[in-house]
């Protein structure tokens, strides 16, 4: 089966556990996704379509692989990895119920955009003093020596545009599924504004954990000599 959805993230909210507590969550609409394609060598994947798309702003070779397949033209494609291709057949729609609660996945997105940003907003610089003498407040300083090698030096962080960047978030949790509606509760925040288009993959390195199953207590190890140190003092 295939191991990831296209989705559309809606915003945030707060949901409460069993005990109260409050957590922060992200609503994805995943889904429903078309299957349009399968290729078994050399890595099976799936291509997966998902949102309603228009066809005057599609081009004529686009709107020949929809037609071919006899699906309706979809907005957004994208290659995902797969267990199995036997499962899926072309046309066949995927739905939220692919995952379940407690599953951990990666949420790919685009950030959101920020613009021209200096160097202490984009790169998280000190500054310079903020004595009223000093004319250095967010300035750059000086970004290289000019004899040797008298050029920046590659990776050299400077200002300039900020965010529109393909952005992975590993190992978010799977809170609660709403199947009929086709949403997903992630824990946390995933990247890019609101109805920004997001690939939800399972984890490959954190495995599924019921959201039931506490985290046990560490065994705390005590001193023997400094209980008997204690005990002869009256404390213990």
């Amino acid at each position: 089966m295939v191991r990831g959805l296209l989705g559309k993230k809606l915003g945030m909210t707060q949901i409460f556990d069993k005990d109260g507590n409050i957590i922060p969550v992200t609503v994805v609409e995943a889904g429903p996704c078309c299957v349009l394609g399968l290729q078994e060598a050399p890595q099976k994947k799936v291509k997966l379509g998902f949102g309603d798309g228009v066809e005057s702003r599609m081009r004529k070779s686009e709107l020949g692989f929809f037609k071919k397949n006899g699906v309706k033209p979809l907005k957004l494609m994208r290659e995902f990895e797969a267990d199995d291709v036997k499962d899926c057949q072309i046309g066949q729609f995927i739905k939220a119920d692919l995952f379940r609660p407690g599953d951990f996945v990666d949420v790919t997105g685009t950030s959101i955009g920020k613009g021209f940003q200096g160097g202490m907003k984009r790169w998280g610089w000190s500054g310079g003093p903020s004595g009223h003498g000093s004319m250095h407040h967010r300035r750059i300083g000086s970004v290289c020596s000019s004899t040797e090698p008298s050029r920046v030096w590659k990776g050299r962080t400077m200002p300039g545009h900020m965010g529109m960047d393909r952005v992975t978030i590993q190992g978010l949790r799977i809170m609660d599924v709403d199947v009929e509606k086709n949403l997903l509760l992630i824990k946390g925040a995933v990247p890019g504004h609101k109805r920004a288009y997001l690939m939800i993959n399972k984890s490959k390195k954190r495995a599924f954990k019921s959201l039931d199953e506490k985290k046990a207590a560490a065994a705390v190890s005590r001193n023997p000599l400094k209980q008997s140190k204690q005990k002869a003092k009256g404390k213990a």
